[in-house]
């Protein structure tokens, strides 16, 4: 049975502007892959395509015209599922991570059924939640202030601070003031610094952060810096997550130099980034052969590529929060059976919104 591949492009618009140390997103352009069976159309597989610009190796003034050529290539050469299995093992997909997460998932959702359960796991069952950090955007002081309150009131007992983009007095003050609401043994903080620290200040910043029992920074520094990422790594009063770190570094033997340089404390996988569920399959099994602790991360994907990610993630015996709490950022998601309940992320039911036409 052949297949068919079309895509829809729609854009997510924010509820505020969402705020890194690379500068604020309003909007982000993503796109749905619908794949079926030429002679069976009414059971569709969904994936979505969403890299992050200026972060994604694939966020490319071609993504589109890379994804439609896609779609002609399947209906011409009148691909097949095992035809497709292998599109997704080839060099050719390693250069458009983004692509190869939404056409890898779209084809686990045709194979199970087309109704987006993915996996067979008690999340996606329903009989049990994910546990998940609260995000906590940059802004103005008085907009993160107002951000931990509502977390804190909504149960979290994880929160991630973006930092980098205020005056670090500033935020040293933000988390001075969560430790005097909520000390460690009853609130895990984490900080993102997405890159923002320079590497002459890096440390003296970290010594300072240390001072709030932080649980982890994410990147502190510039990624492609491994020299001084490793120095960090091996001295650092935080332990170290890398993030960024791990954008482009496909193959394998390369995975493994950076895991044994660097050595850093945790990885962060974001399939979209990294190259899909198989490579984040990869990244585990290399971080936990090296006692190297990791987390599952959206990278602001709609409620589509979300629910992917919390299933696949479902599969492992979770050990601490995820970064999977990003569904309610958008006003024109993708409705769905994801829901929030004091710090956990459940599915509940099976009632999914229409997908732009």
């Amino acid at each position: 049975m052949s297949l068919r591949l079309t895509l829809t492009p729609h854009q997510l618009q924010f509820k505020f502007d969402a705020r890194t140390s690379r500068g604020a997103i309003r909007t982000h352009q993503v796109y749905y892959l619908h794949l079926s069976h030429t002679d069976n159309p009414q059971i569709i597989g969904v994936g979505e395509c969403a890299p992050l610009p200026g972060l994604s190796i694939d966020a490319r003034p071609d993504l589109e015209a890379k994804l439609r050529e896609l779609a002609d290539d399947v209906a011409g050469q009148q691909l097949e599922i095992t035809d497709l299995q292998l599109l997704l093992q080839a060099d050719e997909l390693r250069e458009w991570p983004a692509i190869r997460f939404a056409l890898e998932t779209a084809l686990l959702d045709l194979q199970q059924g087309g109704n987006k359960v993915l996996y067979a796991n008690e999340f996606s069952q329903g009989r049990a939640g994910i546990p998940i950090n609260g995000l906590i955007w940059m802004g103005e002081k008085d907009f993160m202030q107002e951000q931990i309150r509502k977390k804190l009131a909504e149960g979290y007992t994880c929160l991630k601070l973006k930092i980098g983009s205020l005056d670090f007095a500033t935020e040293l003050d933000i988390l001075h003031q969560i430790r005097e609401v909520a000390g460690p043994e009853d609130l895990t903080i984490r900080v993102d610094a997405n890159g923002a620290f320079a590497p002459e200040e890096a440390f003296r910043k970290l010594e300072r952060l240390a001072r709030y029992s932080l649980h982890s920074i994410e990147q502190p520094i510039r990624q492609g810096q491994p020299e001084q990422m490793q120095q960090l790594c091996a001295y650092t009063p935080i332990p170290i997550a890398l993030d960024e770190e791990l954008i482009g570094v496909q193959a394998n033997a390369r995975q493994v130099e950076l895991l044994d340089f660097v050595k850093p404390k945790y990885i962060i996988l974001k399939p979209t980034l990294v190259g899909g569920l198989q490579a984040s399959t990869d990244w585990i099994r290399m971080a936990e052969e090296r006692s190297i602790g990791w987390w599952m991360t959206s990278a602001l994907e709609s409620n589509i590529g979300l629910n992917a990610i919390s299933q696949f993630t479902a599969n492992y015996p979770i050990r601490m929060p995820q970064g999977l709490g990003t569904g309610q950022l958008y006003h024109n998601n993708i409705a769905s059976p994801l829901q929030i309940d004091k710090g956990l992320l459940w599915y509940n039911g099976a009632d999914w919104g229409e997908l732009p036409a």
